[in-house]
């Protein structure tokens, strides 16, 4: 009796893994890519960072300090190390998600780890981006389909008016129109945010009011502006006129086809103000007091605190690589034919 070969399938190859998956394939390489970038970023971030004249050994101890008491705090945060010795300590406490300690920490005689100095803070920014984006979301999508719908009637001129005369301002300018308004003339809103250590700004609603309605200002107008330049853009396309040209109702034209189709330039929109929240904080929390990360940034500038203002920096500049591959990669799985062109 002759044996009989039964043909066994091979393990699927990493290139037919990616073909049959161009999603994916998609994603790693948008993750390699965003690796690398973080990578040049924080050498650069690293070196700027470094050559800045001072050092958090002298501004801590002041003028008054000995030469032998800041090359004693020198040595002890490692500042008399090669910058090669120092990067490389840094990236792989990075790696192992150690931020390293804080200047503070070396000038108090122990140590403070800068995840614990800023962990609360952070916490407080993303509360604030959390309050501002969903508003924003809201909003711009509902402007920006309803002035799309009514182009050039008065709601249209109404809406682009209301919202880009604020947007026109620069964040400072218009936090401080709305300080004037709300608190020198009505008295009716704290002019700073304070928010105790330790506790939520929900605790104190009324800290988050100006803040927000500030990041509101800025944002929604552009943001608008956008989604209704791309609603207006689906609403000529070619399903829509097809659509429109079998007799389906109007509502369900623009809810099916025209919504659709603008909801991949929505995507990106979100994302840019994802981003904006991201870094775009600083100014906001200054002129408010507001205890948030940006503000954390300020300080730990102003101090030198070298260790602190790079880790700060690259967790900022993670958070927005990330949404920007996130974004990348939602509007692939919402228009299928751009996996192909994104991987060329």
């Amino acid at each position: 009796m002759t044996a009989t070969l039964v043909p066994t399938a091979a393990p699927p190859s990493a290139s037919s893994f990616g073909s049959r998956h161009p999603l994916a394939r998609v994603a790693l390489r948008r993750i390699a890519g965003g690796v690398l970038t973080l990578f040049v970023l924080s050498v650069l971030v690293f070196l700027a960072t470094s050559v800045l004249p001072g050092d958090a050994a002298s501004a801590i101890l002041g003028k008054q300090a000995t030469p032998d008491a800041v090359a004693e705090l020198r040595h002890a945060m490692g500042l008399d190390r090669p910058l090669v010795v120092q990067y490389g300590k840094w990236l792989g406490g990075l790696l192992h998600g150690d931020l390293g300690n804080t200047a503070a920490g070396y000038a108090a005689g122990g140590r403070s780890s800068v995840w614990d100095q800023i962990s609360g803070r952070l916490g407080n920014s993303l509360v604030l981006a959390a309050t501002v984006f969903v508003p924003v979301l809201i909003l711009s999508l509902v402007l920006g389909v309803l002035t799309a719908l009514r182009a050039g009637r008065w709601l249209d001129h109404l809406v682009t008016t209301a919202t880009l005369v604020p947007a026109a301002l620069p964040e400072f300018v218009l936090g401080t129109v709305l300080l004037a308004v709300f608190f020198t003339w009505f008295d009716i809103l704290p002019p700073v945010s304070f928010v105790a250590p330790g506790a939520s700004p929900f605790a104190t609603p009324e800290t988050l009011v100006l803040p927000v309605l500030t990041l509101i200002g800025v944002t929604v107008g552009p943001a608008t502006r956008m989604i209704r330049a791309g609603m207006q853009e689906a609403l000529l396309s070619d399903p829509v006129a097809v659509a429109r040209l079998n007799g389906i109702p109007e509502a369900r034209v623009v809810r099916r086809y025209a919504l659709r189709n603008a909801l991949a330039p929505s995507i990106q929109v979100f994302a840019l103000i994802a981003q904006y929240l991201v870094g775009g904080l600083l100014i906001v929390e200054e002129l408010f007091g507001y205890p948030g990360i940006g503000k954390e940034l300020v300080d730990a500038v102003t101090v030198h605190d070298n260790l602190e203002v790079q880790s700060v920096t690259m967790l900022l500049a993670t958070c927005y690589v990330a949404v920007t591959i996130a974004a990348d990669l939602l509007v692939m799985a919402v228009v299928p034919k751009l996996r192909t062109g994104g991987t060329s």
